[in-house]
């Protein structure tokens, strides 16, 4: 399969330009902005694809909060141009969305069919990107994943959660980390597996597709230390108490029902992830029990 890819430097484009088996164009953000409607139109009537992956976000979730417009300008209006412009070269779409559509109030893991509630600026442009996108092109693939972490880092945040602790555990900083959110952390070089997969089945939809299993951020951090043998002051704190710009939800886990229905097997549990990213960084002191 023929395949375009927008947002190839970040954590998931890397990915995917490292398992994608078949033809691959693998285009930056310099490269293809979404937010241009006559390019994107022109980049991808030009490669004539069968597939446009579009990675492309604005994902600084706190910083959304005042930045509304460039929020919705990427994340929804620029979601719409390349599925407009996909539909229009005969191709397929895939748009990568988020745990944060939902409020966390449910106290299950959320289906596909479940209501969206997003609690968020960067939340609710995600949601109105899925509408856009499953509105501009009958061949899509809306999928969320949620708490993303990969080798390259997410270029927009210059990193990702994992680093960010090892990296202030290394440098003495005491940490507080918030202990009532619950996700289920995904390793994007699964997620990306999955989205080869999926594109194969030609099975258009919504989708939820994360690694298996739930945890906290605090104890997350807490499995990073161990893995990594460090013995870092850590304190587990509210959501209150964190006093963040940007309402998260408490309870974000999602089940991947669609996905299991396509024929694909959810990808592995966050713990086996986590572990072989910590080998594959260079970080992995311990030995896993």
């Amino acid at each position: 399969m023929r395949a375009l890819l927008i947002g190839s430097k970040g954590q998931l484009g890397s990915d995917l330009r490292r398992v994608w088996s078949g033809d691959l164009i693998a285009l930056s953000h310099e490269e293809l902005d979404v937010c241009d409607r006559e390019q994107a139109a022109s980049v991808i009537a030009r490669e004539r694809p069968e597939l446009v992956i579009n990675c492309a976000a604005y994902h600084r979730v706190d910083e959304c909060e005042t930045q509304v417009e460039r929020s919705f300008q990427v994340n929804g209006v620029g979601a719409k141009y390349v599925a407009d412009a996909a539909r229009e070269a005969g191709a397929a779409v895939m748009w990568i969305s988020t745990d944060y559509v939902f409020d966390g109030e449910k106290d299950a893991p959320y289906l596909e069919t479940d209501l969206p509630r997003p609690l968020s600026v960067y939340g609710t442009s995600k949601l109105a990107g899925e509408h856009l996108v499953r509105q501009s092109n009958p061949k899509h693939y809306v999928v969320r994943s949620s708490s993303l972490f990969g080798v390259a880092g997410a270029s927009g945040k210059g990193g990702n959660f994992v680093e960010t602790m090892i990296n202030k555990a290394k440098e003495g900083q005491p940490l507080r980390v918030v202990a009532d959110q619950t996700s289920s952390p995904t390793m994007t070089y699964d997620l990306a597996q999955k989205l080869q997969e999926l594109a194969a089945t030609e099975r258009y939809g919504l989708y939820h597709v994360t690694n298996s299993g739930q945890v906290s951020w605090h104890d997350f951090a807490s499995k990073i230390f161990e893995l990594c043998g460090l013995s870092p002051s850590m304190t587990p704190i509210s959501t209150d108490e964190l006093n963040a710009p940007a309402r998260r939800p408490r309870f974000s886990v999602m089940e991947n029902v669609a996905l299991r229905a396509a024929g694909i097997e959810q990808a592995r549990p966050w713990e086996e992830a986590l572990e072989a990213y910590l080998r594959e960084k260079g970080h992995l002191t311990a030995v896993p029990a």
